[in-house]
This record gives structure tokens, sequence and C-alpha cells, in this order.
């Protein structure tokens, strides 16, 4: 049979439905898969972000208050917890779906270090940079400064008399324990041997020297700050004098979250961008000290917080200066994941025996630092960034840090406690 021949009026009705469909087809925004637009919202748009009283919660403070959050399709709530242990536990539950954090944690909880259950977690985004200090009681006035040999001595003698100097941070793998102990082993004093370290949560700091419950302290600010406007301490170091533009807090995700909400966490990322520009306007940050004193946030008046984030610091001890290195949210690709800090904090883990044996520096450093999400999210809102930095860096006792080495780095410390 010979097929029917096409006649005219057919081909000439085909003609005018593929012409007319495809010139409607040309207008229609990208995302268009024929009866609705592609999903582009996030898959879980609740959630809730854990914080700690510390300044440097702000980017999730600001993206939540100033509409950022709901902006990219977040509803946001807050939840302020009493302690890093709490932000940790609510984190693994799942009652928190993000949270501030100090950038060590998601590092312990992947690898189930120092009483957390083995849960991988991951951070896309640091938040911020600089900005926390060491604090000593007053009796140390004119006495210790940036330098901790001046403060052996005073150690060798407590020690002596079997009463140990006690000095305090926030959480046993965070950034304020390994300032602390860079700092006291740099002076030749170990932090195991020849101290007493306890851990207090960040707002009780100033509480708990005013009663004689510790020497010194390390924790973000305003506390440091408010340890001088109560004249019960002194700064004797700020962290970006230990190592400028040091990584500090980091958002944080359970790992299979992430995995799960890819969508949810880039939107996070983009309102977290918007808000970390905005507070490094230096002009801004009055009205960011006006929203962050809050009692539901940091809980400290407004002029305490302010000084040392425009950079003014008046240490207690009669040294006052501008300060070119203050905390900042945006500025110098401090946004990046970079995998070379999650290879820091592993190579100071291994130096004070908080792992057993070389752990996996760069593997650990792939699953935890989430840098392809980072560059996701940033891709689609058109930011341009600087990307992985593999440079090597040097802290202040002149002991510099090869990110492709983080082993012989870890050994070649004269003040260490190694394990396996």
């Amino acid at each position: 049979m010979n097929p029917r021949p096409c006649r005219p009026e057919t081909t000439r009705r085909h003609f005018l439905r593929t012409t007319v469909a495809g010139s409607l087809l040309a207008g229609l925004p990208a995302g268009w898969t024929g009866s609705v637009y592609a999903d582009d919202s996030p898959e879980s748009p609740n959630l809730r972000f854990g914080i700690i009283a510390l300044t440097d919660c702000s980017p999730i403070v600001i993206a939540h208050e100033k509409g950022l959050f709901k902006k990219h399709g977040i509803q946001s709530s807050i939840s302020k917890e009493a302690s890093w242990a709490v932000i940790r536990d609510k984190l693994q539950t799942g009652d928190n779906q993000a949270t501030h954090m100090l950038i060590g944690m998601p590092i312990a909880s992947t690898m189930g270090l120092l009483g957390s259950a083995k849960k991988p977690m991951v951070f896309p985004w640091i938040l911020n940079r600089n900005g926390q200090a060491i604090t000593l009681k007053s009796e140390f006035l004119g006495k210790v400064q940036e330098d901790p040999k001046a403060l052996k001595p005073f150690v060798e003698k407590a020690k002596s008399l079997g009463e140990p100097m006690t000095f305090a941070m926030t959480f046993p793998p965070g950034t304020h324990a390994m300032w602390l102990r860079y700092y006291l082993a740099a002076g030749g004093i170990h932090p195991d041997k020849d101290v007493n370290l306890i851990t207090i949560p960040p707002p009780q700091m100033v509480a708990n020297m005013k009663v004689g419950k510790m020497d010194g302290f390390c924790v973000g600010e305003p506390w440091n700050a408010r340890a001088v406007s109560d004249k019960i301490g002194f700064t004797a170091i700020t962290t970006q004098k230990l190592w400028k533009d040091h990584p500090e807090k980091v958002c944080a995700f359970l790992a299979e979250y992430a995995d799960k909400n890819p969508k949810t966490v880039k939107a996070v990322l983009k309102a977290l961008h918007e808000a970390s520009v905005w507070l490094d306007d230096l002009g801004n940050r009055p009205e960011q000290c006006d929203i962050v004193s809050k009692p539901s946030y940091v809980n400290c008046p407004k002029d305490v917080i302010l000084g040392r984030l425009l950079g003014d610091y008046d240490l207690g001890d009669g040294r006052k200066y501008k300060d070119p290195f203050p905390m900042i949210f945006h500025e110098r690709n401090c946004n990046y994941p970079q995998p070379k800090y999650v290879a820091w904090w592993l190579s100071q883990l291994r130096r004070w025996g908080m792992v057993a044996g070389a752990p996996d520096y760069a593997g650990i450093a792939a699953k935890v630092a989430r840098a392809d999400l980072y560059e996701a999210a940033m891709k689609e809102i058109g930011v341009v960034h600087g990307g992985r930095d593999d440079r090597p860096e040097t802290l202040f006792d002149g002991i510099p840090f090869d990110p492709a080495q983080p082993e012989a780095y870890a050994q070649a410390f004269a003040v260490k406690n190694l394990k396996g």
C-alpha cells in the first residue's frame, strides 16, 4: 500500500503550530520545562539556626533580622544556646538544622573525637575571621603582654607550690582552645602538664574570672572587652596578632542534611553573603551592635561591642591602638571554606594527642570543607570570589605551616603531646 500523501493543508497547519510554539518558547525564562518551571526553591525551607552569644554570630542574626533568609526562600528562626556542647548536640539530633560553630567542631564530630558521637558534619561557609583574644586577670597588669615567655615564671612558681594556674577556653577542639594552647606553648608552657585547662561557656567567662576561678581565658568578643570595661582583666594578645586573618566560626550542617538539601544550603549561603557584605561596611556596624546586643542574641551593652568591631582597641593595660585587622565577615575571601584550615586544625589535634597517629589530612578536609557548595551558591548569584588558597601560613612564633605537609608541622613543635 502506498503511504498517504501529505496534504498541503496538513503541512501548513504543522508549520504554523511549530513556528508559533517555537516563538513562544523562545521568550520564556530559563527553567521552563513544558508545563511547569524547574523548582529551584529550598527543599526544606524551615530552618532553625543555633547561635552562641558572641559577636561573630552576626551574619546569621543579620540575615534573619533583615529578611535576607526569607528573600532566598528560608523561613528562619534562631535558637540561642547555652554552650558549644549544646550547639553540637542540637545539630546532631536535628533540633537545629544549621548552626554557628567553632571551626574545629565539625572536624571532631566527623571523626568522633573528644566526646563527640561520630556524626559527619560539613561547613560550606566561614562566618568570620579575627576578633578573639586572650584575657589575663589584673594581677598580671604590666607584667605579661603579647610574649607568652613573660608568663612562664608565674606558671612555674604556681606549679611548684602545688597550685597550678588555671586557664579557660570554650570547647576542647574549638578555636579558643587552640589559640590558648598555641600561645602557652610558644612560651614554653605545656598546656596539659603545667597548667589546668577548664571549659567555660563564652557568656560566663567574665563572671567566673571575677570570682577568682581562673587566671586567664580565651574567648570571642565581646567578652574580652567586657572584662576590660568591668576592670577585672586585660587583653594580653588578640588572636589576629597570633595569626592574621585566621579562620574562626563557620556555618555548619550535618553532612546528611547538606547532601539531601543542597538547594536549601545554597539558599542559606546566598543570604549569608548579603549579610556579610552589609556587615563589612563599617558604617553599618553601629546598627549591627543595636541588633546583636539584644538579650535574645549577645546580651551585652552595644557600646562594649562596637569599639573592637571598629578596630578601636583598648587592651586595659595602657595599650590603645587602631587595629587594621579587626573582625571581618566578607573581605579578603573570608567566606571560602579552605581545606588548608581543616589540615591546620588536624595538625593541632595531632600535636596535642587528641587523635592517635597521623590523620587523613586531605581526606577529612575534602569531606568537611565543602567548597563545592560554596562555589555553586556564589556562581548562581554572580559573586566572584578568591577561590582555593593553598599558600603557607605563619603564626606569631614564626613557624611556617605548609598545607602540603601538615604531619611534619605537627611534629616540628618543641612543646607537644603526640600519641601513636
